[in-house]
């Protein structure tokens, strides 16, 4: 995929708030109509700042930001109309009705009252039935989803999700991630981020991972997950070995109980495996069983977080 010219470009982007914090770094960053971005990053790492500050609730000290060509602090009104947020907090008037509120928020970007669109937005988020509702009266789950509905109801073009299934049982976000896969397939651009980094690993087209302001890799996920993913065999020995034998000294090998651990790079030709299994077997050792893992992108992610030093930020598309 190709990722130059993106529906949002991000250039040179620096944050400095009014008692010398500079929350970005730099940051370059584009995103292509209709992928799924998760942005990843600890505590603190400029997430929230970004998407702030690509919504225009936040102004850049330097540095420019572009949806559809448009720049976000030269044309704020356009810019906001193409995009869609749905904030960390839940922040509603509790005495409204659902359907008030979410046809108050389309209001908001001057838009004509489109009954029939609202009602399929409502009911593709399972909130048909509870239109009527006082916002008051809804469980979390569902206030959750009406900040989705209310981010949509002016038909954006880019959804940014702040953490979105923050406090939400293990249902429904399952249930709140298939609605993000539909929102997908419908046209719309969704970047996200998440704690949960395992449905980042399953749902993402792209992820960028964030520390103290700076992007430290933006990349595909395949690649991501190729490039700097490690392979590990697990050895299962019929029998329990006092130690490892000297001659397998050349190997990254570790061993619990009957039990062989060899950690490899699987990008380079020669794995090792099969001098490995040449020298066990000149040593008698036998093989129960083997397997294979990979490591899992949270594992990445707290690889790429300890390693990065935020002076050389590596970026890749």
């Amino acid at each position: 995929m190709n990722y130059t010219d993106g529906i949002l470009s991000i250039s040179g982007l620096n944050k400095i708030y009014n008692d010398g914090f500079q929350a970005l770094f730099d940051v370059n960053l584009q995103i292509q109509s209709g992928e799924i971005f998760a942005l990843l990053g600890p505590n603190g790492a400029g997430k929230t700042t970004l998407i702030r500050t690509v919504c225009g609730i936040s102004s850049p000290t330097s540095g420019s930001i572009k949806v559809k060509g448009y720049d976000v602090v030269k044309s704020p009104l356009q810019t906001r109309s193409f995009i869609g947020l749905v904030p960390q907090e839940i922040a509603t008037d509790a005495f409204e009705s659902v359907w008030n509120s979410v046809l108050f928020s389309r209001g908001l970007f001057n838009k004509e009252p489109n009954a029939a669109y609202l009602e399929k937005l409502l009911k593709d988020l399972s909130l048909w039935e509870k239109r009527k509702n006082k916002i008051l009266t809804l469980s979390g789950g569902m206030k959750r989803r009406l900040m989705i509905a209310k981010a949509l109801a002016h038909e954006p073009e880019v959804l940014f999700l702040d953490e979105p299934s923050a406090g939400v049982d293990v249902e429904l976000r399952k249930d709140m991630w298939k609605q993000v896969h539909a929102l997908r397939k419908s046209g719309v651009t969704i970047i996200l981020t998440t704690h949960y980094i395992e449905e980042a690993q399953e749902m993402a087209d792209r992820i960028g991972i964030i520390n103290n302001g700076k992007l430290i890799v933006v990349e595909e996920k395949a690649k991501l997950m190729k490039k700097l993913g490690k392979r590990q065999l697990t050895i299962d020995l019929k029998e329990e070995i006092p130690q490892i034998p000297v001659s397998l000294s050349e190997f990254s090998l570790s061993l619990r109980g009957s039990t062989l651990i060899y950690n490899y790079n699987s990008q380079k030709e020669d794995s090792g495996i099969p001098k490995l299994m040449e020298q066990l077997s000149a040593e008698n050792i036998k093989i129960q069983d083997l397997h294979t893992t990979e490591s899992s992108l949270e594992e990445i992610f707290v690889s790429l977080v300890k390693q990065s030093t935020g002076d050389h930020p590596v970026v890749s598309s």
